[in-house]
């Protein structure tokens, strides 16, 4: 079953987080992930406000594990930490 990942991105760092950006697309790709959003443009209907966010599906939990425990995740993960806060959820796709 699908899970999807939802992201939540506060920039800090501008230059470090677009470093992130350009770099991670390949590899969420390569372990079966799929943006479904990513952007700025949010419309809020409470008071929940945020800057930021991503979504990406991957075909189960183990490709999300896979990915993040990857070497090439771990080179560019710096970039991220160092570029924005950032608060992620999984969530499993509906049946």
């Amino acid at each position: 079953m699908s899970v999807y990942m939802i992201i939540d991105s506060k920039v800090k760092d501008e230059e470090k987080y677009r470093q992130y950006i350009d770099q991670v697309f390949p590899i969420v790709t390569k372990y079966g992930g799929r943006y479904h959003a990513r952007g700025e443009k949010i419309r809020s209907f409470g008071t929940w406000k945020p800057e930021r966010i991503i979504i990406i599906e991957f075909p189960s939990e183990d490709h999300v594990l896979q990915w993040l425990g990857s070497a090439e995740y771990a080179a560019i993960a710096p970039l991220r930490e160092a570029g924005a806060d950032t608060q992620a959820i999984l969530i499993d796709g509906f049946k």
